[in-house]
């Protein structure tokens, strides 16, 4: 009897230990497309900063030599340097990831209607769960709530609302997600 309560409390110590990875590994997943945004954006913060380092130690030999130039008084005319700023970062925003695919809809000229289905129309569905502040179910159907969703953005938007998701459509949700930040 012992040896059944020692094996059962085993058993619900190792399962909860199993559900708790099993939780902590799908919490944490990225999607390729993030993972590989991020990567990117780390690496161009990382030649950003070599880039600005690179520009502190030219301006302090400049200052060294045009110092060593002065005392000297051997050149009467001063050497012209021009000093360019390290490139600006690209801007990266919150949700580059979403705004990338919205734009291969528009370079793919893509058109969303009524009983449209595919990753595609997933695209949307991401972009109007964070436009409406939802969490509703992305299944990949534009079915007549999806349908509801864009007429009313597109509304929201000045746009002539018909439900179809399109370039102008898309153009917009791409600048409200900017705007975001």
């Amino acid at each position: 009897m012992m040896d059944n309560l020692k094996f059962a409390l085993f058993s619900v110590v190792v399962l909860g230990v199993l559900g708790l990875i099993a939780y902590w590994s799908i919490s944490t997943l990225q999607s390729g497309a993030e993972f590989a945004a991020s990567q990117k954006i780390g690496q161009l913060q990382k030649e950003n900063e070599d880039l600005a380092k690179q520009l502190v130690d030219l301006t302090e030999e400049l200052k060294t030599l045009s110092q060593a130039q002065s005392i000297e008084g051997s050149i009467s005319e001063p050497i012209p340097v021009t000093v360019t700023p390290a490139p600006t970062q690209p801007v990266t925003y919150k949700n580059q990831s979403l705004i990338n695919e919205l734009q291969n809809l528009i370079t793919n000229n893509v058109l969303m209607k009524l009983k449209s289905r595919g990753t595609r129309v997933g695209t949307v569905q991401n972009f109007l769960n964070i436009y409406n502040n939802t969490s509703d179910k992305v299944d990949n159907d534009y079915g007549t709530s999806t349908q509801k969703a864009v007429t009313a953005f597109q509304k929201d938007q000045g746009l002539n609302a018909d439900g179809e998701a399109g370039s102008g459509t898309f153009n917009k949700m791409i600048s409200w997600l900017k705007k975001q930040g």
